[in-house]
């Protein structure tokens, strides 16, 4: 069949692809172009292309080529399961029979397999967490190895660690393409890769096969219009949504920085009448597929999301997208605009920043690799064992929280230094070198990313050619569409009246605050005999906190209070309100209580705080004013002989923080006294709690030495 011939083929079946006539749909030069290197050459190519350029086209239409001609199934890996969820769709048009294996359908990965192997499956989208699995990773990876016919990376900026989002278990491509039969094709897709990402992506795609082909396009969002608008504070960021969110075209994405953020803001605006859906990590997978499918149907104004909703949810006829708040790298933020306008002519993306941004980065910025130390002791901890360890059994040794850990062991495994075994790690004793100098270099593009960030903001010149400027696009130019080029277009003018109301919504505290009920594993080997569920007579009740640190409302009012070189001093009377108000709140819900209930057996026995040795008078000025208003006596202050700063330590792990709590509380006789003369339930105050393990300890002590139930209170929580 000559190049013609093969061109007719591909046409026709991007008209089933995408349910246009036959003869009526034709691939663009470019996508042609791909095309053919995959399927007459058989060559490994990356392909960085704008956002809805069309790249699940290539893959596809290659895909139906190569089947025809006899070749094994297509192995997409994919990040998100919304991308999921609309290739299989998209495939399903062309005939193109596709399944996905991830964690969200791990009891049909069994027929799967037999469904791949039997030749039934024309495409498996897989996550890239599955290659990470010890069971994926030694049985079936090898086999899909061998027999599939078109390798696709879609989102590959996520195998460099230079990308904006890179994530190490992607890293385990670099093994599967290493065992790639001779003549496989393999295709990166991404529309976020700078000159640096490019070429590193381009090299590891090489990887026992030559130089792989680079096709770049031009990064312009025509239809795209861009726009900064600079509010005082998240009281008129909230007002301006509800009061301008009618005037923007069809239904979009309203993206936020946390989950909180998204909470927040999906409650003011359904109590303003609008139709919106939360979407988050915290998101139940069930009610994801529900939010995607409203937005898609245009049955909901606006997902209110996080970063949850990312790469790969295509909504051709997307409206707008709106930042409440900015991320901290402008590659991100021209990735997540990009779900806007891929199929109408006009769109509209908007930049609300905020104060607090800048607090929240730093909030989550703890994912740089760890220190040599920190590694060399985990590399040690491995070897001394002379058996796999889990996760939570190198908690013991190490002192990263475990989210950081499972991601330094992952980076060591493709490194060659660790491997992942049925039971948990074990060093390889292979040698390895800390690149220090890589990780400062990324480290420091972390912080260049975040001031380009700030830059976008403030820039008076184009913004769409300031993204694609950060993108290395070499075609960038002035759009002439947006707010800089043509001038102001969205109104900046909030109502009083929406902003109260805003204000009201945000300034309304409380939180729950969930207490522990496991004792971490490993602590067997930090010589503490603690194990299994904690007894119920020793455990702390759900407690209560004003807000959380990453709230638009009270997180804006509480980081200030709490931050690590905030001078100590009273509380300040506006947070004591609010505390009473958590509590009277609390009164009224079951089996709740609060100053002021009439009912003796609900009411606590007196008020006791927690030992701070960073905010001393803030903590007992908290403790004694709740006591104060509500009438209750207080009873006092643990007593506290452990190392200095010892259980003040954020951001360990739960065992390394339960060691460094071990011993370091003691109950005083006068305390003990008071809880035995009047039992009954005690309150128990504190500035913050992130593991929730200081809360634990202290309830635990309370509880043995008398204290028939411990409430928690605390000025903020974590998350």
């Amino acid at each position: 069949m000559d190049n013609v011939e093969l061109r007719t083929e591909a046409d026709a079946i991007l008209a089933e692809l995408v349910g246009a006539p036959a003869g009526s749909a034709r691939l663009r030069e470019d996508q042609w172009q791909a095309v053919a290197a995959l399927v007459e050459d058989r060559r490994r190519a990356l392909v960085v292309q704008r956002t809805g350029w069309g790249k699940s086209a290539v893959y596809f239409v290659a895909t139906a080529l190569l089947r025809r001609r006899g070749a094994g199934p297509t192995v997409i890996i994919s990040p998100l399961l919304a991308l999921m969820r609309n290739q299989v769709d998209s495939a399903a048009r062309a005939g193109i029979r596709a399944r996905t294996i991830n964690s969200a359908n791990p009891e049909e990965w069994d027929t799967i397999y037999e469904e791949v192997e039997q030749g039934a499956t024309d495409v498996l989208l897989v996550s890239p967490e599955r290659l990470n699995s010890v069971d994926f990773r030694d049985q079936v990876l090898p086999r899909l190895a061998a027999t599939t016919g078109l390798l696709v990376v879609d989102e590959a900026h996520c195998i460099s660690d230079w990308g904006h989002d890179f994530r190490p278990d992607y890293r385990r491509l670099r093994a599967m393409l290493a065992e790639l039969p001779a003549g496989v094709p393999v295709l990166a897709t991404t529309a976020t890769a700078n000159a640096r990402v490019t070429a590193d992506v381009a090299e590891q795609l090489g990887t026992g096969a030559g130089q792989a082909l680079v096709l770049r396009g031009p990064l312009e969002r025509e239809s795209l219009r861009l726009g900064v608008v600079r509010l005082p504070d998240a009281a008129h960021r909230l007002g301006w949504l509800a009061e301008h969110l009618d005037e923007l075209q069809g239904s979009g994405i309203i993206y936020t920085l946390t989950v909180a953020a998204a909470e927040e803001a999906t409650a003011f605006l359904r109590g303003r009448g609008f139709p919106v859906a939360s979407y988050t990590g915290k998101t139940e997978n069930a009610d994801r597929l529900q939010a995607e499918t409203d937005l898609q149907r245009n049955q909901v104004k606006a997902l209110v999301a996080t970063s949850a909703l990312g790469m790969g949810f295509d909504k051709p006829d997307l409206g707008f997208v709106v930042h409440l708040g900015s991320p901290s790298s402008p590659i991100a933020y021209y990735q997540q605009v990009g779900r806007a306008g891929r199929g109408v002519e006009h769109a509209d993306v908007l930049l609300l920043p905020g104060k607090e941004d800048e607090a929240i980065w730093r909030y989550f910025a703890d994912t740089a690799f760890p220190p040599e130390a920190q590694v060399r002791q985990t590399l040690s901890a491995l070897s001394a064992a002379g058996r796999p360890l889990s996760v939570p059994a190198l908690e013991a040794a190490v002192d990263l929280r475990r989210s950081r850990l499972e991601s330094m062991l992952k980076v060591l495994d493709v490194d060659g230094a660790v491997k992942r075994v049925k039971g948990g790690w074990t060093a390889t004793g292979a040698k390895w070198e800390y690149d220090a100098e890589r990780y400062a270099w990324v480290a420091e593009q972390r912080a260049a990313e975040q001031q380009a960030m700030r830059d976008y903001a403030s820039t008076e010149g184009c913004r769409m050619e300031f993204l694609r400027r950060q993108l290395d696009d070499e075609e960038a130019a002035p759009c002439g569409r947006c707010d800089n080029c043509a001038g102001p277009w969205a109104a900046s003018s909030v109502s009083a009246e929406v902003v109260t109301g805003a204000t009201k919504e945000l300034d309304r505290p409380g939180v729950e605050v969930e207490p522990r009920r496991m004792w971490p594993t490993g602590l067997s080997a930090l010589g503490i005999s603690l194990k299994g569920r904690i007894p119920a007579k020793e455990q702390c009740s759900t407690g209560r906190a004003l807000g959380r640190l990453s709230d638009i409302g009270w997180g804006n009012r509480l980081r200030p209070l709490l931050a690590e070189n905030a001078q100590d001093g009273p509380v300040p009377d506006d947070v004591l309100r609010a505390a009473v108000s958590v509590l009277a709140d609390w009164a009224r819900s079951p089996g709740g209580w609060a100053p002021g209930v009439q009912d003796p057996a609900a009411r606590p026995v007196g008020v006791v705080a927690v030992p701070s040795r960073t905010r001393p008078v803030l903590v007992d000025s908290l403790a004694r004013g709740i006591a104060a208003v509500g009438h209750l006596p207080f009873l006092g202050t643990l007593t506290y002989s452990g190392p200095e700063g010892g259980h003040t330590a954020r951001r360990s792990n739960s065992a390394q923080r339960v060691k460094a709590l071990s011993g370091a509380f003691t109950v005083s006789g006068e305390l003990a006294g008071a809880l035995t003369g009047a039992p009954g339930p005690v309150l128990l105050v504190d500035d913050y709690t992130d593991s929730g393990w200081t809360l634990a300890v202290a309830a635990r002590l309370l509880r043995q030495a008398g204290g028939e139930q411990v409430l928690p209170l605390v000025l903020a929580a974590a998350g």
